[in-house]
């Protein structure tokens, strides 16, 4: 039996204060008035019997109890938003057939819970999932081998598609730990020239006007992770690219762009001849499980990114 005074909304207050450090803040994103916010957290302290927060602060800071409580919230509160995403599956028994494509950032944590779902409920259907680059992904959409493709959006217009945001995936730079000055004293570690992720941050370089010499390419992304972590270089990645390289993180510290905040949309596109309400519904789905399989981790990891990485409402 769960004690007395522990509240679903009262972990839910607890998660947003220990996010934002502010009552303000935690009332913004939860709905609640501050003064129902600081009675939610007395609630919650009361019934823990232990202080979750140095009231003395500000802005507020966990206390160790309150460290060690948030990690038990954020799984709760993950599994549950989890299990309403598997109460939530449409029926897709109408269709005969479905053919989606993810791009591979997803591969640790959205693809296989997206897989499950889906292949539950397409009862009587032919289904197909595949991986691919975003750039493989558009000719598999064009083509007509897909019906529907989670891509990052290449910033082009896109004709006969019908386009559903999902996440806002800022550009972050990431450089072995305890390096003081990666970018003076280390060379740049580059995706491949042929990947849209690595079109998409030369361009804004171009843009910056700064230039790096050129002396590593990587097409893998965990390679590319691996030798940061080895103190070989910098590189610039994104908080998806760099939750999915969680091997890696004894070796990395990941900081804010340091040549302007900028971000790729992480989109489910589809062709225009599909006109039920298949996609939308999916696109629903894959954000309910974006939210607390990668947004909501990345977030307890890199506060700092709270507002900049976001799903798309």
């Amino acid at each position: 039996m769960v004690m007395k005074g522990l509240t679903l909304r009262g972990l839910e207050v607890f998660e947003a204060l220990a996010r934002t450090g502010s009552v303000a803040q935690a009332a913004e994103i939860t709905g609640l008035s501050q003064p129902s916010v600081s009675q939610q957290l007395r609630n919650l302290e009361k019934a823990l019997g232990t202080d979750l927060v140095d009231h003395g602060r500000r802005p507020m800071r966990l206390t160790q109890a309150g460290r060690s409580f948030l990690a038990r919230t954020q799984a709760v509160l993950g599994e549950l938003q989890v299990a309403q995403s598997e109460l939530a599956v449409m029926d897709l028994g109408h269709l005969t057939t479905l053919s989606i494509g993810l791009i591979d950032d997803f591969d640790n944590d959205l693809t296989p819970r997206l897989a499950t779902l889906l292949a539950d409920s397409l009862t009587r259907s032919k289904f197909k999932l595949i991986t691919l680059s975003s750039l493989d992904l558009f000719e598999a959409l064009e083509a007509q081998r897909l019906h529907m493709a989670v891509s990052a959006h290449s910033g082009e217009v896109l004709e006969g598609v019908i386009e559903y945001p999902l996440v806002q995936d800022p550009f972050i730079l990431v450089a072995p730990k305890g390096a003081e000055q990666p970018m003076q004293d280390l060379p740049f570690l580059r995706y491949a020239r042929e990947q849209l992720i690595s079109r998409q941050i030369e361009g804004h370089l171009a843009r910056q006007q700064m230039e790096f010499e050129e002396r590593f390419e990587i097409g893998s992304h965990l390679a590319l992770m691996a030798m940061v972590a080895r103190g070989l270089g910098w590189a610039i990645t994104t908080p998806l690219g760099y939750m999915r390289a969680a091997r890696f993180h004894d070796g990395l510290e990941a900081h804010p762009a340091p040549f302007g905040e900028f971000a790729r949309r992480i989109s489910l596109i589809t062709r225009s001849d599909w006109s039920d309400q298949v996609p939308q519904e999916v696109a629903d789905m894959i954000k309910r499980l974006m939210q607390s399989q990668i947004v909501d981790p990345a977030l307890a990891q890199l506060p700092w990114l709270d507002g900049q990485l976001k799903v798309i409402s």
